[in-house]
Order: C-alpha cells, then sequence, then structure tokens
C-alpha cells in the first residue's frame, strides 16, 4: 500500500482499495482478511462534512439525557543526590530526533518492538525486515526484555517513595525521569513521559504542591482533543497494525453473527427473522461494525432484509475522566456513514445514541435479538468491584442472549498489594502497549501513532483495579452470568487474523486449563482477553452451541 508517510510496510495479507474520502488515502478493511467478502473501508468513502440527516427509513436517534496544564522542564530545588545525572546513572541522553536516532536502551541494549536498533531508525528508507518467526518475540522473551525495561526501573520506585512519603527520593527520581522522558523516541522513552505525567498528577496529593510544580510535561494530544479527522485516522491506522483492539472485534463479530444465524425460539428455519439489537459499550468507536454488518447480509433470512439496531451506549459506564479510549472528540459521529454503508448492502440499519444503561431498558421491543458488547470500559470505570458487579447486574437485567466482554488481563495478579503496586501493573500493561506500538508503525513518530499512545497513557492515572480472567469471571458469576464458549470457525477467524500483525503476538485458545475465553498475548505475556456470557439457568433456546 502506498501512502503519505513513506516506505511503510503493510502486515501480510492487507488488500488494497480505492481512494477513501474520509481519510485522503487508500485504507485496506481488516474484513478482507476474514473471508467476509468486504473490499476495503468502503463504508468511509464518505465526506468529513458531517451529516445529521437520515437516509430513508434508517434513521440515527439521541435519546434524552436523564487542570493544570504542565509543561516540560527540569524540576527546581532538589536533594543533593538529585544532581547526579542521568549519564552518571549509565542512563542515555533524551532522545531529541527519533527519525534520525540509532541510540540503543540503556539497561540490556533492547528497545522496543523487534530491537531499539531497528525501530529507531525512524524515517530511514533502508529495508525493514519482516519478523522472524523463530527470533526474538518469543525466544527467551521474559527475562531479556524486562531488564531492557529501564523505564520501569525509575518509575516503580519513583512511585514507591511518592507513596511512603520519601520525598527526597522522589524528588531525585522525578529530575532523572525528567531528563529522559520523551513522547518521541523508543518505548522506555515514552513509557517514562507517561509515566512521569502521570506520577505528577499524583504529586499534589502525595509530597506536596512544591514538588509537583517542579515536574512539567506537555500533556499528550488525546482522544476528546484530536482532530475528529485525525481520529478517525488514527482508530483505523492502529487496528490496521495492530490486533490489540481489532482481535477482540473479530471475536465478538463472529459470535454475534453465528447467534443471528441460529434458529429462532419457538420456531423452525422458516420463522420470521428476529431483528438484531446490539448494545455497544464499546471503544471502537463505529469501527468495529461494518464488518458485523455485512456478515449479516450473509445469514440465510428469505426476501427480508437483515434489520439491526444499533444502541451506542456512550455513558453506560460513567466515569471523571472517562475511562480510557472510550472518549471522542468534539463532532465526531460515524453514524452517517455507517448509515450510507447499510443502504449499499441491502440493511435495514437504525442507530440510537443513548446515555445510559437505563435508557437502554426503555427502548427494548419484544421478540429482537439483544446482544451487549461491553469491550474494555468497565475494566477502567471503577476500582470497586462490587460496582462492576452492579453495572453488570443492570446489563443482565436487560436479559440480552449474549454478553460479550472483551477485558485487559492481569495475568492473575492480585487486586491488593496499595497503590504503588496497581501503578506497577498499569506500567507493564502501557510498556505492552508502546512496545507493541512500536513494532507495529516500524518505529515511526506518525500522528495516528501518538493520539492512542497518548489515550493509553491515560491509564496510568488511573485508580481501577482489574486483576485477570478468574476475578471477572467471579464477578460475572455474582451478576447472573455463566460463560459459553466461542465456536470453533470464530477461533480460527481470530487465529487467521492474527497472522497479518507482527509475529511477537500470540493467540490462546480456548482450553481446559484457560477457560472458554480467547486470550491474547504480546511476547508471552498477557494483554487481554475475550469472552462469551449468558444468563444462569437459561433455557435450552439460549444455549450456545460452538462450531
Amino acid at each position: 500500500m502506498s501512502n503519505e508517510r513513506g516506505d511503510h510496510e503493510e502486515p501480510a495479507g492487507a488488500t488494497s482499495s480505492g481512494a477513501s474520502d474520509w481519510l485522503d488515502e487508500s485504507i485496506a478493511f481488516l474484513a478482507a482478511d476474514l473471508d467476509l467478502g468486504l473490499d476495503s473501508y468502503g463504508w468511509l468513502q464518505a465526506s468529513a462534512e458531517p451529516e445529521h440527516q437520515g437516509t430513508d427509513s434508517m434513521v440515527a436517534e439521541t435519546l434524552p439525557p436523564p487542570t493544570t496544564t504542565l509543561s516540560q522542564s527540569n524540576p527546581g530545588p532538589v536533594s543533593t543526590s538529585a544532581a547526579s545525572s542521568p549519564q552518571e546513572l549509565g542512563l542515555p541522553r533524551k532522545r531529541k530526533s527519533p527519525q534520525h536516532s540509532s541510540q540503543q536502551s540503556p539497561v540490556g541494549g533492547g528497545g522496543g518492538g523487534r530491537g531499539g536498533q531497528e525501530l529507531d531508525r525512524g524515517g530511514s528508507t533502508s529495508s525493514h525486515r519482516k519478523p522472524s518467526k523463530k527470533g526474538g518475540a518469543k525466544a527467551g522473551a521474559a527475562s531479556s526484555d524486562r531488564d531492557a525495561r529501564w523505564a520501569e526501573q525509575l518509575l516503580n520506585p519513583c512511585s514507591a517513595a511518592i507513596e511512603a512519603g520519601n520525598l527526597p527520593r522522589a524528588q531525585h527520581l522525578l529530575y532523572v525521569l525528567g531528563e529522559l522522558a520523551s513522547f518521541s523516541g523508543e518505548p522506555n522513552h515514552r513509557l517514562a513521559a507517561h509515566g512521569l505525567r502521570a506520577l505528577a498528577l499524583s504529586l499534589p496529593h502525595a509530597v506536596g504542591h512544591a514538588a509537583a510544580a517542579a515536574v512539567r510535561t506537555p500533556p499528550p494530544c488525546a482522544f476528546s482533543a484530536a482532530d475528529p479527522r485525525l481520529f478517525r485516522a488514527s482508530l483505523i491506522r492502529f487496528n490496521e497494525v495492530s490486533p490489540w483492539f481489532a482481535l477482540p472485534n473479530a471475536l465478538a463479530n463472529a459470535a454475534i453473527a453465528q447467534l443471528a444465524a441460529s434458529p429462532a425460539r419457538g420456531g423452525g428455519a422458516a420463522a420470521e427473522p428476529r431483528r438484531i439489537h446490539v448494545v455497544d459499550v464499546g471503544v471502537s468507536h463505529g469501527v468495529q461494525w461494518p464488518t458485523l454488518l455485512e456478515a449479516l447480509t450473509r445469514v440465510p433470512r428469505g426476501s427480508t432484509p437483515p434489520s439491526v439496531r444499533l444502541t451506542v451506549a456512550g455513558g453506560a459506564v460513567g466515569t471523571t475522566p472517562p475511562a480510557p479510549f472510550s472518549a471522542s472528540p468534539p463532532g465526531y459521529d460515524c453514524s452517517p456513514q455507517l448509515l450510507r454503508y447499510a443502504k449499499s448492502i441491502n440493511l435495514d440499519l437504525s442507530i440510537v445514541h443513548a446515555p445510559s444503561l437505563d435508557a437502554v431498558q426503555d427502548i427494548l421491543t419484544p421478540g429482537e435479538i439483544l446482544l451487549v458488547n461491553l469491550q474494555f470500559r468497565l475494566g477502567h470505570a471503577t476500582a470497586d468491584e462490587q460496582e462492576q458487579v452492579t453495572v453488570l447486574r443492570n446489563i443482565r437485567s436487560l436479559n440480552p442472549e449474549l454478553l460479550v466482554l472483551a477485558e485487559l488481563d492481569g495475568g492473575g495478579r492480585s487486586a491488593g498489594g496499595g497503590a504503588a503496586s496497581e501503578f506497577a501493573a498499569r506500567l507493564e500493561h502501557l510498556w505492552m502497549f508502546l512496545d507493541s506500538t512500536a513494532a507495529a508503525f516500524k518505529g515511526r513518530d506518525a500522528d495516528e501513532r501518538r493520539v492512542m499512545e497518548a489515550e493509553a497513557g491515560m491509564a496510568l492515572a488511573g485508580t481501577a483495579r482489574r486483576g485477570g480472567r478468574e476475578a471477572w469471571r467471579a464477578r460475572l458469576a455474582a451478576a447472573g452470568f455463566e460463560e459459553a464458549a466461542f465456536g470453533g470457525e470464530a477461533v480460527e477467524t481470530a487465529r487467521a487474523l492474527l497472522r497479518k500483525y507482527d509475529s511477537g503476538w500470540e493467540l490462546v485458545p480456548p482450553s481446559p486449563s484457560a477457560g472458554a475465553a480467547v486470550g491474547l498475548r504480546w511476547k508471552g505475556q498477557p494483554v487481554s482477553f475475550c469472552s462469551l456470557w449468558r444468563p444462569a439457568q437459561a433455557g435450552p433456546e439460549l444455549m450456545w452451541r460452538g462450531a
């Protein structure tokens, strides 16, 4: 694929399409690799100007609704020990120009992705080698990769010093981090920058306003502050080069399409097809749904066009500030593009914007297939597990035929341990995000990459305690759900999709030991999982049968 970013190498299996007015460049649609017959991001072929009018019977409606800026400099007064420069501590100087630097990481020599040297070429026109299936990503990854993560070796002690009220040590580490932090460069420098900003936000409550004022880092351009066009481009580009969200989206779509193809309750194959109602409590901002809409047109329904209602419950898991990846910039609305695309494939689509799950309860229609898509929202929403269970019980009260849950995987870590322990866990997930994104973008400091990484960095300042799959299994059971299994076809589709991304990614299929969820790993470390749930004590008509 040719584009304005230079010689970026597309993931294997990507296909090309004509120019898109929405992005002013050709964009390969994920469905091309899902054997769904949909070419490129055709649904996005629409002008950038927002359109609000309805399209025939397809309408988008909205239900009635029921900081300090920091800039970078070195800290002022610090303790005597803080006078040590990063170089005196054996650490590198701050990266000034990542596009033309070949600097290696200071501890262990490896940056992120497939090695610091290759990634940090940035704008170089030298060839980019494809990742070796035998190398780097998994072989000896755990120990050597952790040794190279010097930013964590500074951020975690700094967080612990802040929690303990050790002001001299915190100031010393903040000074060193301030010298090294950069939102450009290899993943360690980026992690230092995001971590420093998160610690600065916590300083007024931990070690006093004087220390907080000494740490000034510019807030990056996250979702809510991004230009709507750049926001759209960032979402699509990220899904092209990383499976972080694309893989759970593909699994959810496959499960929803399979349920839609199952016989109607109380009738045979000739029974009147039911309307499909998807409640979206996710973070795709519309990018997930074209694949599903196209797949639904392939479901046998006689002469009746598929009918779908999409309810976007943007405030269903309300937090202040919003959970990472859940917000969108003012003026962004994917509804017109989705409606036009649905009309082009002869699908009856309506879109409703609901402020809360309570509002969804008021618009349910008897006889429709109700599915709830809860992706990467609840884990960031609150640190209180009982509050999470309460939200899940509210979803259970809707009586959905299927709930799709995708969340970050804490890898079995305990939810306890104090603020420093939770910060370390979030820091580890952010490292995997930055490391995998560096590999996905071949080290290039693209605008789309900055937007996605800035939003990911917001999680560091949160308070949510997620835990691993077992913790989520217990919460869902307490809310009245029981786990269901993905069909074999859905798992194989996900496995095929993953082949187009960097070899550091690994699919963890369902197994007796791992459960029915499908996991995603980066360099052997758990990143996320996607799982299916149905109301407990469901009748035979709601039993989920795998392919």
